[in-house]
């Protein structure tokens, strides 16, 4: 079997290279490209022990030391949670990475014939390392900001009623959401309906207007006792029906962007 060293040695650089900064892209490290070319040179050369007669512990180990060696280049050291930080999301995307191409050329590399798998001769690997690889992990790193940018919103709420009856749900802090009720000067809460069924028993709603694009109306509100979030006790809060039907991102209520000023510093 032939091997091209020159081949072989690119394509790892380009490996390494894309993994680096994905790490950079991720973590915003803001560190500079040409630590980023030396780091993936290093690993790129590194690729020489393989042709070294050694046993797999010792390879492993060396695989481990030349990890670290590469981000203590790119990165640099400031403190172990720093580098911790940085090995885990450097192993991380190399997993999803490799798991990809793996999936991506099983797919395409092997035939089936009911239960039997076989290699059919063709294999897919340098064009998934050169074009798909890249994708992969942009949309990684845009998935990842995205459910960061989600995950900070997302609180646990516990909503203390006036009739002693406390209910425990996902709550959302939306900042789109400025409802306050005109009279009472109190900020609303949306809860889905459905939810709030056998926790209620509303004999004098409170009418809070409200206005969207192109539409206006009234939303059913009630008072609480108080809100629970993070151990921090709000009040002088209405909680507002709205129907399920509506698509809260998995939570059962919509946080009023007034919560911002005391829990915006708690995640």
């Amino acid at each position: 079997m032939k091997i091209y060293l020159d081949l072989v040695f690119i394509l790892n650089f380009l490996y390494d290279l894309l993994l680096l900064m994905t790490v950079d892209l991720t973590l915003k490290r803001h560190t500079k490209f040409k630590r980023l070319i030396f780091s993936a040179i290093l690993g790129a050369i590194s690729l020489l022990i393989l042709f070294i007669p050694c046993g797999e512990i010792i390879l492993f180990l060396f695989k481990v030391i030349v990890s670290i060696l590469m981000l203590l280049i790119a990165f640099g050291y400031k403190n172990v949670k720093y580098f911790g930080t940085n090995m885990l999301y450097l192993y991380m995307c190399s997993v999803i990475l490799g798991g990809f191409l793996y999936l991506l050329n099983i797919e395409f590399s092997y035939k089936r014939e009911g239960l039997i798998f076989y290699y059919d001769g063709f294999s897919i690997n340098y064009l998934l390392l050169l074009i798909i690889a890249p994708i992969i992990l942009f949309l990684y790193v845009r998935e990842h900001k995205k459910f960061k940018s989600t995950y900070n919103y997302n609180y646990r709420v516990s909503i203390v009623f006036k009739n002693g009856k406390t209910l425990d749900c996902n709550g959302f802090l939306d900042t789109g959401n400025k409802l306050k009720d005109p009279i009472t000067h109190k900020y609303v809460i949306l809860v889905n309906k459905k939810v709030l069924g056998p926790y209620i028993n509303i004999r004098s709603p409170i009418y809070v207007p409200y206005k969207t694009v192109g539409y206006q109306g009234l939303i059913e509100c009630f008072s609480i006792k108080y809100l629970k979030i993070n151990n921090q006790i709000f009040k002088e809060y209405l909680v507002g029906l709205i129907p399920d039907k509506i698509n809260l991102n998995g939570s059962d209520c919509l946080l009023n962007y007034k919560l911002m000023e005391g829990l915006c510093f708690e995640n």
